[in-house]
């Protein structure tokens, strides 16, 4: 009896990190969007009551750092990133899977490019003691969760485009 092919088979090794990496993205994101939310949503209302909640934009501004990575690199994952099809329909197959993996290459590179500016930023001001002005959060832990999630995003691109069929 042959194995199982098709969408009843076995999810492979690859599929199965993707589709961790995308639970944990979902989840922090998620986590860091809800804590963002109720941040504005506590200050909203101390405003109101004349209490005020002194840094809430600084921990909303750490969570929107948190949860954008975090959706760069579901997108990624999913493959939902914006692309131009008009070129891509109007030549053959073959064409198209060059173009895809040029395209794969292309943002890969990117995002390297984006990690290397990057981690110059960091190294320049890791001791520099950067924080934030009311709660002093050191801006070196928001940097280097960007830097993680970038190589992440990098990393899958070059996957996708050597498993591409040019």
């Amino acid at each position: 009896m042959a194995a199982p092919s098709g969408p009843e088979a076995a999810p492979s090794v690859t599929q199965t990190r993707a589709r961790f990496a995308r639970r944990v993205a979902a989840g922090v994101g998620s986590a860091a969007l809800l804590l963002a939310m109720a941040t504005d949503a506590l200050a909203v209302a101390g405003r109101h009551l004349g209490v005020t909640f002194l840094g809430a934009i600084e921990i909303f501004e750490a969570c929107i750092v948190v949860a954008a990575t975090s959706a760069i690199v579901i997108a990624t994952i999913d493959g939902t990133h914006a692309r131009v099809r008009i070129l891509l329909e109007q030549v053959g197959e073959r064409a198209a899977g060059v173009l895809d993996r040029a395209a794969d290459l292309v943002s890969a590179i990117i995002f390297v490019v984006l990690i290397a500016g990057s981690i110059w930023l960091a190294s320049d001001l890791w001791n520099g003691h950067e924080v934030t002005e009311v709660l002093n959060l050191p801006m070196r832990w928001m940097r280097a969760f960007w830097i993680g999630g970038a190589l992440l995003v990098a990393t899958i691109f070059i996957g996708n485009a050597m498993r591409r069929r040019a």
